[in-house]
């Protein structure tokens, strides 16, 4: 049986093993990442789902800010064990994600995705599209969803980070790992 739980410090290992497994070295050239280095996931949105002690799925949202200054969550990255892709456990991951995102009283999220997967739980390119990140990004996969009604009307701008800085020891622990995957490599 799967369970989806609060993410929790041991939980990082397996994590990083995961998103590596999922979307390779080049993960961390993407323009999100920019907007989650240094920075805590938002409060009580770092979900992973686990079966017999062991991480399958990983799913984060982060603070952010439009550049008129509305407050935002970022979706991701989403990751399930390629063994259990196709199961239902992203969809899962997601509803759960989203729903707390909702009771936590957030308005709305932004991602960069696979639009046709996204719409399901409904986020539409339209929502995102008077915005930017703040780097390469491809505008067809950049997509919105509002939690609150409203919550995107007007917004405009390029995003930008407004989460909490992350703890001194857990950057340089990821740090680390970071630069030993790129000596591996």
């Amino acid at each position: 049986m799967i369970q989806i739980r609060d993410e929790i410090a041991s939980d990082v290992a397996a994590r990083e093993h995961l998103l590596d497994a999922c979307f390779g070295p080049g993960r961390f050239l993407k323009t999100s990442q920019r907007l989650r280095e240094g920075r805590r996931p938002a409060r009580g949105l770092a979900l992973s789902a686990v079966r017999d002690e062991t991480l399958v799925g990983t799913v984060r949202l982060w603070d952010v800010e439009t550049g008129c200054g509305r407050p935002a969550l970022l979706l991701g990255p989403l990751a399930v064990d390629p063994a259990l892709q196709g199961a239902g456990l992203g969809g899962m991951l997601m509803r759960t994600a989203l729903a707390e995102a909702k009771d936590r009283g957030h308005g709305a999220v932004l991602l960069v995705g696979d639009a046709p997967y996204y719409a399901r739980f409904g986020f539409e390119r339209a929502k995102a599209d008077a915005l930017y990140m703040p780097g390469p990004f491809e505008r067809e996969r950049f997509l919105g969803l509002e939690l609150k009604a409203g919550a995107l009307t007007e917004a405009e701008g390029v995003l930008r980070a407004t989460g909490a800085l992350d703890a001194l020891p857990e950057v340089a622990a990821e740090a680390a790992a970071t630069a030993a995957r790129r000596r591996a490599a």
